[in-house]
């Protein structure tokens, strides 16, 4: 069965969003838990980005660490776990001529860390 059977019930928007929301779902219960101190930040943000980037419809991905919260974080044994409240992320996703971008950054004032719609 072609791939396009199972979403032809979708708009182009709603599909590219229903492709960020299932990469962000994975991302997030992936990666967090993942060791991490402040020498690994940048090969960490690098093997998320190059992960998330072959599921479908993902054209771009931008993953930031709070590098000040993981300092902070880490203790004696000089590292720490991710947490959601260390991660920003953007995922872009692209549907025939749609793209949309989702988003997973840490809301102080709900105090967690929100997936949302961007544009």
């Amino acid at each position: 069965m072609n791939e396009d059977n199972y979403f032809k019930n979708l708009s182009d928007r709603e599909r590219a969003i229903f492709e960020g929301g299932i990469s962000m779902g994975a991302l997030y219960h992936q990666f967090i838990g993942t060791p991490v101190n402040i020498d690994t930040c940048d090969s960490l943000e690098k093997a998320i980005e190059e992960s998330i980037l072959l599921q479908p419809a993902i054209v771009d991905v931008h993953v930031s660490l709070n590098k000040d919260l993981i300092k902070k974080a880490s203790g004696t044994m000089n590292y720490t776990s991710l947490e959601g409240n260390m991660l920003y992320v953007e995922i872009t996703t692209k549907v025939n001529e749609i793209c949309t971008c989702t988003c997973i950054s840490y809301d102080e004032e709900l105090n967690y860390p929100i997936m949302y719609i961007k544009d």
